[in-house]
């Protein structure tokens, strides 16, 4: 297997958007995909663009991708790499591409000094805890982590 990461570019909005939705509907949430061809190239190719992408492919095949972003530790005083997003179709799984992926990012986040590689993971999702587990990674049990969106986001915002 010849397993190689590039940079994504613009014109792979389409096949993230493939890929987006492939890991939404295994994620049991197809549904919830609102991101276009049009959307991920500006959100994700525009200049001000604070994430970046990466596309695995396995013998000259797209195999995956993943969408990461540098945010910041105030108690390391460091930058640290955030994953979004790390997905392998089906099809490729078992031959190496996740590792070889993860082993990429965490090499971008020693590159850059960051004191974190961190990502989030479902619950459920038990073959990736299992997978996380066996690369070293381990769970933060003692954070819980909160999202507002849509309505009570905008609600909350006016309320000032």
């Amino acid at each position: 297997m010849n397993i190689t990461i590039r940079p994504a570019h613009r014109e792979d909005a389409a096949l993230i958007l493939r890929f987006i939705t492939e890991l939404a509907i295994y994620e049991k949430a197809g549904d919830q995909v609102a991101a276009t061809v049009a959307s991920i190239e500006a959100s994700l190719f525009g200049e001000d663009s604070p994430a970046r992408a990466l596309i695995c492919e396995v013998n000259g095949e797209a195999a995956g991708y993943a969408v990461y972003f540098f945010n910041y530790s105030t108690w390391q005083a460091k930058k640290g790499l955030y994953l979004e997003d790390l997905y392998i179709s089906p099809a490729m799984r078992g031959v190496g591409a996740g590792k070889y992926m993860l082993q990429h990012l965490a090499a971008i986040a020693v590159e850059n000094r960051c004191g974190r590689f961190e990502w989030s993971v479902l619950d459920w999702n038990q073959p990736a805890i299992d997978f996380y587990l066996s690369i070293g990674a381990a769970p933060q049990d003692e954070w819980v982590r909160y999202r507002m969106s849509g309505s009570p986001l905008r609600d909350f915002a006016a309320s000032t």
